[in-house]
């Protein structure tokens, strides 16, 4: 994929050179691909850019980070008004920031996606093949964490004599109920075969 060049004319490409966002637009495309694992949303791209500007822009009027919430700041901002958006612009203001210019610097979703797609050809994938052993990769992640937690928590009440014991076995296992036939399966189980079975007979029967 592209980088960002002297000859990128959309709104992102410009603020990323003006603020020196260096390695932003990168991580915006592996952010939005599911490079390195979830996708994340346009939105939650866009907010997360504003507030790079924002850093930017406060390490730029040299302005610690300690004495400005970049993120409560930036939520104040987006409020467009009300007594959390003046307190934030006056403060500011008083740090030599021109807010009307920074705010003007934000960018919306649309833009995120013009940029990815026009500036850095990035596209989404248009068959996930993946999808389903990653979706269940995630549960599983999750449920080993959950077990992990409670493993800890038996241990710690034992040794705080809070439980008789703390060699427990722990058993996470999350399942899923058919609302048709009413089949219990692992929803794992269920991902990687497409569906409940009484759902796959009927499809079956249809062709």
């Amino acid at each position: 994929m592209s980088n960002e060049t002297s000859g990128a004319n959309t709104k992102v490409a410009r603020v990323i050179r003006a603020y020196d966002l260096d390695g932003m637009g990168a991580n915006l495309e592996a952010a939005w691909t599911g490079e390195a694992g979830e996708r994340t949303s346009l939105r939650d791209l866009a907010d997360e850019f504003n507030e790079a500007v924002l850093g930017a822009a406060l390490r730029e009027a040299s302005v610690s980070s300690l004495s400005v919430d970049v993120s409560s700041t930036y939520e104040a901002l987006r409020g467009d008004s009300g007594s959390a958006s003046t307190r934030a612009r006056r403060r500011l203001e008083r740090e030599g920031i021109d807010v009307d210019e920074l705010t003007g610097d934000f960018v919306t979703h649309q833009a995120i996606h013009t940029y990815l797609t026009q500036e850095r050809e990035a596209s989404l994938p248009a068959a996930d093949d993946d999808m389903a052993d990653r979706k269940v990769e995630t549960i599983e992640k999750l449920q080993g964490r959950v077990s992990a937690v409670a493993e800890s928590a038996i241990s710690s009440l034992a040794n705080a004599g809070e439980l008789d014991r703390g060699d427990y076995d722990v058993l996470v296992d999350v399942r899923t109920v058919c609302p048709n036939c009413g089949a219990d399966a692992p929803v794992g189980e269920l991902i990687r075969r497409g569906g409940c079975e009484c759902t796959v007979d009927a499809e079956a029967d249809d062709e």
